[in-house]
């Protein structure tokens, strides 16, 4: 049982936190003093420019199949690589990417949509969520009835990621309410131009989500994405595959904040000597780095099978969890650390402590989480004990 990284591993993880430190990090005070004069803290137009000059470093499509032109990773290495990103808050990823169900796109709707997004050109949302449907995404209300050769879609999402930007969405609708969400939900390539519109909805923190509204939008029967009546399946394979990375995300941030606190730590002095000294101090930045390393290799375990092509459903869930729950613990302490500084909007833990919270919410709740877990275990999904 090796843990060590592979030469390649190592050289991938050297390169990404050199573009972080080299590209990212400067524009940290900038996105500061923008967000707190209330603009926005990096602009899409920067974000294009940052993924172009990463691709001067090979990053381009980290995921995206070679046959796309993207360099194919896998997950091991897409944990490593979002340990690193995650490392500063500007909100920023690597250029040539689309969302994996994307994919299930037709040869036309690969040439409208897949291709385009991949290269840059277009940007997506994933529509799923309901005011009334977020964990229990089975019970969306959105309608979509069959009318000739178009689909009219009516009904709201919310809480959508690039919702505002985006100029199309894969949303999900229900086709034939009888059939439940197994059968009988579907997902459309819905243009924006096609007559949705959408809202900011303002949070507690940067992350500004959308709003979705469509009255009487009608779709070409032909913008169906994947099968008729699949869509739930669609929308689960979407969520899954991602669980885990945010656990690598909660590894990468929390070092950068731990790192803060023993740099403050160490030379920040009461009483005449740094607070380094004091144990309740030490307890805190030891219990912080216990559960950063243990987050750490249940991303990496997650990644791993996801790897083997194994059903990561239980070992995400765990990582997810321990994750989410991990990185909030670790910026309250640091910003305690810190004291009435790490309060302050100087200092970029404030932004953290807002931005983790949400971490505990989207993509799954950590009660959902929970719900998994022990619904593997009570029903036998997974053994307790089992050889690995």
């Amino acid at each position: 049982m090796d843990f060590s990284l592979s030469d390649e591993q190592a050289m991938l993880q050297r390169t990404v936190r050199d573009f972080v430190t080299r590209e990212l990090l400067p524009l940290e005070g900038e996105v500061l003093r923008r967000e707190r004069e209330g603009q926005e803290g990096i602009t899409r137009a920067q974000v294009r420019e940052l993924q172009l000059r990463a691709k001067s470093y090979g990053f381009w499509g980290i995921n995206t199949p070679e046959e796309y032109g993207g360099a194919n990773l896998g997950p091991v290495m897409t944990a490593l690589v979002m340990m690193e990103l995650a490392r500063t808050f500007i909100p920023f990823v690597f250029g040539g990417y689309a969302d994996n169900i994307l994919y299930y796109c037709n040869e036309e709707q690969k040439q409208r949509y897949l291709l385009p997004t991949i290269a840059g050109e277009r940007v997506s949302c994933f529509a799923l969520t309901e005011p009334g449907a977020g964990s229990d995404a089975a019970n969306i209300q959105m309608t979509a009835v069959r009318d000739g050769d178009e689909w009219v879609l009516n009904g709201e999402k919310v809480f959508i990621t690039n919702g505002n930007d985006a100029d199309f969405a894969m949303v999900f609708a229900v086709t034939d309410k009888a059939k439940g969400a197994q059968g009988g939900i579907t997902c459309f390539l819905v243009d924006r131009a096609m007559g949705w519109r959408s809202s900011y909805i303002p949070t507690m923190g940067e992350w500004g989500p959308a709003a979705l509204y469509f009255e009487d939008v009608r779709v070409p029967a032909a913008q169906v994405l994947g099968e008729i009546g699949q869509g739930f399946r669609l929308g689960m394979q979407w969520i899954g595959q991602g669980r885990w990375i945010y656990a690598a995300r909660a590894v990468g941030a929390s070092e950068r904040l731990l790192q803060m606190a023993v740099d403050h730590a160490n030379t920040r002095v009461t009483f005449g000597e740094p607070i380094a000294e004091r144990q309740a101090i030490q307890w805190m930045i030891a219990d912080s780095e216990v559960e950063i390393e243990a987050t750490k290799w249940l991303a990496f375990h997650a990644a791993w099978l996801a790897e083997q092509g194994q059903d990561t459903r239980h070992a995400a869930a765990i990582a997810k969890l321990h994750g989410a729950t991990m990185a909030n613990r670790v910026v309250d302490r640091v910003l305690q650390i810190h004291g009435g500084m790490g309060f302050t909007r100087e200092l970029p833990i404030e932004r953290w402590y807002r931005e983790m919270r949400v971490w505990r919410i989207f993509e799954g709740t950590d009660e959902i989480q929970r719900f998994i877990i022990a619904r593997d275990l009570l029903r036998g999904y997974t053994k307790i004990g089992a050889l690995l």
